[in-house]
């Protein structure tokens, strides 16, 4: 077996380690906005996926900036949706232990 002689740097970074496959198909929302009660129903969340990166040239407007008035370019990351449709609703009621489900009302006709 070879190993090497001297110390070397690691490649790749540690914050994408351990590398395995995923446990399910779909990615899972684990943090939502906190609710406003004076505010109507409205959604707190939609699912995307990373589909990649690209670049962009854009022209700064930060007065005192050295880039002031002038174009750079950034990287940008691509987020892929896919439609969404509502199925249903479901309306929950607060508890002593937190929020339980109490109704589920699933929709007749989904149309296109």
């Amino acid at each position: 077996m070879s190993h090497r002689k001297f110390e070397a740097p690691r490649h790749g970074s540690k914050g994408f380690l351990p590398k395995k496959r995923s446990k399910r198909m779909k990615g899972k929302p684990k943090a939502f906005p906190k609710d406003d009660p004076s505010k109507p129903v409205h959604l707190t969340c939609f699912m995307g996926y990373k589909a990649g990166m690209s670049h962009i040239v854009r022209e700064v407007d930060r007065p005192g900036s050295k880039v002031n008035k002038k174009e750079v370019v950034e990287g940008v990351t691509i987020i892929e949706t896919p439609p969404m449709v509502a199925v249903g609703v479901v309306g929950y009621i607060e508890t002593p232990r937190g929020l339980r489900a109490l109704k589920t009302i699933w929709a007749e006709h989904i149309g296109e």
